[in-house]
């Protein structure tokens, strides 16, 4: 068993995905986690998954953890501040200002809070979806604010680290701007562009690539939830939305007319400024580097991605990225490999010899 920094208990209020993976994660390290949900089956189902235990009176948490929709934040965790007044309590909600602002008003002892927020997740929510390893190397933002002392959020610090995440010192204000930027604009883009294809022809939807795929992959979150995390950070997301309009107005009035003087012009700096803004991305392990990529043609039968990557294994090339795309109307997939740069040219030639088709 790995040796933790927390001492423990943990109550872990929200059994849900990250709840439950947050239980996972510190009873691999011995942590006695005290498990409450409002629904006595997430509950249940949690504590079989082996995330921790039902409540029991005396318990003495040494941290409380928060993992409920961002509507209900403050109330919960003003009610858990007020239950164990020698806890730290901190909580997983994907704002932060208003939560504080919310405690602040309602007089609760924010000396003993510090929001978090882990930018971790999966497809489907719920305890059964919990992994003990979904934040391992995924940012987790502390919040820090005037009232709590640097001693007071060790224990946050902690947890953080014990769960393997990359803590990130933010101020609430910077924090919820940050994620306007990153992940709510990005949902309610997704979601527009998806809206366009509810009544598009079959005949143009069956050419949708991986492309149209990545770009609308988040529209299909849960409208309940965003509904929630965009009201509670509408003024950075709308600040955010004002300019995208601009953007695409100049699009818009560029292409009304592309023969006009300079039209073509205002298209590629608008292209080529998306360019420049995508090169700054973060690359494998934060490096902000750029990898080059080709696609190999794979026949859909079983046991060709496996032996793919076997024989990139076997030639030494540390593979960067995968991305996989069936063929429409063919019996073959398309794996896009990324690897650094230099060693495309000698990556290609030799799968070529082993008899891999490289596409163009």
């Amino acid at each position: 068993m790995v040796e933790s920094r927390l001492i423990g208990p943990v109550r872990v209020v929200g059994a849900g995905l990250l709840g439950t993976s947050i239980g996972l994660g510190l009873r691999a390290r011995g942590i006695d986690v005290i498990l409450a949900d409002a629904s006595p089956t997430n509950l249940s189902i949690a504590v079989d998954y082996g995330a921790g235990r039902a409540g029991r009176p005396g318990d003495a948490p040494q941290l409380i953890v928060v993992c409920v929709p961002p509507d209900v934040t403050a109330e919960i965790v003003a009610r858990e501040l007020a239950a164990f007044p020698q806890a730290i309590v901190t909580d997983v909600a994907s704002v932060k200002l208003a939560p504080l602002q919310e405690l602040r008003m309602m007089g609760a002892d924010v000396s003993r809070y510090i929001g978090g927020h882990p930018l971790a997740g999966r497809e489907r929510g719920g305890p059964l979806s919990g992994r003990a390893d979904l934040f391992v190397g995924r940012p987790w933002v502390v919040a820090a604010h005037d009232a709590i002392s640097y001693q007071q959020a060790t224990a946050i610090d902690d947890l953080i680290l014990d769960l393997g995440a990359t803590l990130v010192e933010m101020s609430p204000e910077e924090h919820d701007r940050g994620v306007a930027l990153i992940s709510h604009v990005p949902q309610v883009v997704s979601t527009i562009m998806a809206r366009r294809l509810t009544d598009a022809p079959g005949s143009a939807l069956n050419l949708a690539g991986q492309g149209l795929r990545d770009v609308t992959r988040v529209a299909a979150s849960d409208p309940d939830l965003w509904v929630q995390i965009l009201g509670a950070n509408a003024e950075p997301v709308r600040d955010i939305l004002l300019a995208y309009r601009d953007d695409l107005d100049r699009f818009i009035d560029a292409l009304a007319d592309p023969a006009a003087p300079g039209a073509r012009r205002k298209v590629a700096e608008e292209l080529t400024g998306g360019n420049a803004g995508v090169a700054r991305l973060p690359g494998k392990h934060g490096q902000d580097r750029r990898y080059a990529s080709f696609i190999v043609m794979i026949d859909d039968r079983p046991g060709q991605i496996a032996r793919l990557l076997h024989e990139i294994g076997e030639l030494n090339v540390n593979m960067e990225d995968l991305r996989l795309e069936h063929s429409p109307g063919a019996q073959i997939g398309l794996a896009e490999i990324s690897v650094l740069p230099e060693a495309v040219g000698r990556l290609t030639e030799e799968l070529a010899a082993r008899g891999w088709r490289i596409a163009g």
